[in-house]
């Protein structure tokens, strides 16, 4: 457990970083700092691996001061990861991976036979492990620092915007394995980030850090969406919060609608109406891509396009949730979201009416309980 009691930052400059911050991070969750860029959320993270010494008041891990903690000791309980990796260029990728068992006093051969095995864990390739950084793609190099910061089993792990040096599918490939990598280690998480999408995908509680330093709110991400504390973690969290929201809505029993769908070896002998869309699929029912009459938008000299989502249209994975459901409704340029199971195969179709049609079904389902009560 992770507490910051009365914590403040005052810098000699007179800027005051944090504004006395009261915080408990639970032990095995995963905690976002999130709010705009000089809030006060890296520097609060910071305390609690003394990179930065509080002017008042206590960072305590698991009821010890970290004041009076050796840093060096404090440090190597504590996993850290930071934007765009940090690696050491000069050492292979296995080597930056074993430097903290290493210093922790494992042999180099122990230290390197475990390296590869959270090299795995973290969804790289052990034929990378001689490779150096700058031979890696950003992608693969985040991965490689939150290798490192695991190698050493730490309890708690620190990650200060790690993804936001990335593209936007690497982003959300490591958003995704970062879920998995908690649901089988139960680390306890601070993550920094200011994106709000990635806080309320990441995050079990939010602490969300407002102008000089002042915590607004901590509390869940379904609850900072449906109720923000103050006005400025509502301007924080965006005017479509209540779209955010659906994230955290089930879409199991949405109803699904039959779709018309073509294989994509058909393409030239399909005739369409006017106004009339077909899905194409792949011999084993994967979507390439919407079809319409003209054509024109999905097909080019004769060949459909690679996905759907180059169509206009997101999918859907059945059983998620209604967020994605909606996104894949009004994204799609039929206006019929494509709907997949795990294994990315077309099982029908959903539009934005059925979506809403389930929302209010639960939001009935809720006041029925509520009043029950």
């Amino acid at each position: 457990m992770i507490s910051f009691s009365g914590v403040g930052k005052r810098f000699p400059d007179g800027t005051v970083a944090v504004d006395g911050l009261e915080l408990t991070v639970e032990a095995g969750s995963f905690t976002v700092f999130v709010g705009p860029s000089g809030c006060g959320k890296t520097t609060s993270m910071r305390m609690i691996n003394r990179m930065v010494a509080p002017t008042t008041g206590t960072v305590s891990v698991d009821g010890r001061d970290v004041a009076a903690v050796d840093a060096v000791e404090l440090r190597r309980g504590i996993g850290y990861v930071i934007q765009s990796a940090g690696l050491l260029p000069h050492r292979t990728v296995v080597d930056n991976v074993a430097t903290v068992p290493v210093l922790r006093g494992e042999t180099r051969r122990a230290a390197r036979r475990h390296a590869l095995e959270v090299l795995e864990r973290v969804g790289l390739d052990p034929a990378l492990a001689g490779r150096y950084p700058a031979q890696l793609s950003g992608g693969q190099q985040q991965r490689v620092g939150v290798a490192r910061a695991l190698a050493a089993d730490p309890p708690i792990l620190l990650m200060d915007e790690p993804f936001s040096a990335v593209d936007p599918v690497v982003r959300a490939d490591l958003q995704a394995e970062m879920q998995r990598l908690q649901s089988e280690l139960h680390k306890t998480v601070v993550f920094v980030t200011h994106d709000i999408d990635e806080a309320v995908r990441l995050g079990d509680r939010l602490a969300v850090f407002g102008p000089h330093g002042r915590l607004q709110q901590y509390d869940t991400p379904q609850t900072v969406l449906t109720s923000p504390a103050t006005d400025f973690v509502a301007d924080f969290v965006g005017r479509d919060r209540g779209y955010r929201g659906l994230s955290f809505r089930s879409a199991a029993g949405l109803r699904l609608r039959d779709i018309h769908r073509i294989h994509e070896s058909a393409i030239s002998a399909t005739v369409l109406a006017t106004d009339e869309w077909a899905l194409v699929v792949t011999d084993d029912g994967r979507p390439r891509g919407w079809i319409d009459a003209a054509g024109v938008d999905v097909v080019r000299g004769g060949d459909a396009v690679a996905d759907a989502s180059a169509a206009g249209g997101s999918l859907f994975t059945v059983g998620t949730d209604l967020r994605q459901a909606l996104d894949a409704a009004i994204s799609s340029p039929s206006g019929i979201g494509v709907a997949v199971d795990a294994d990315g195969v077309v099982v029908g179709g959903v539009d934005a009416d059925e979506v809403l049609a389930r929302l209010g079904e639960q939001r009935r389902a809720e006041d029925d309980l509520r009043n029950a009560r």
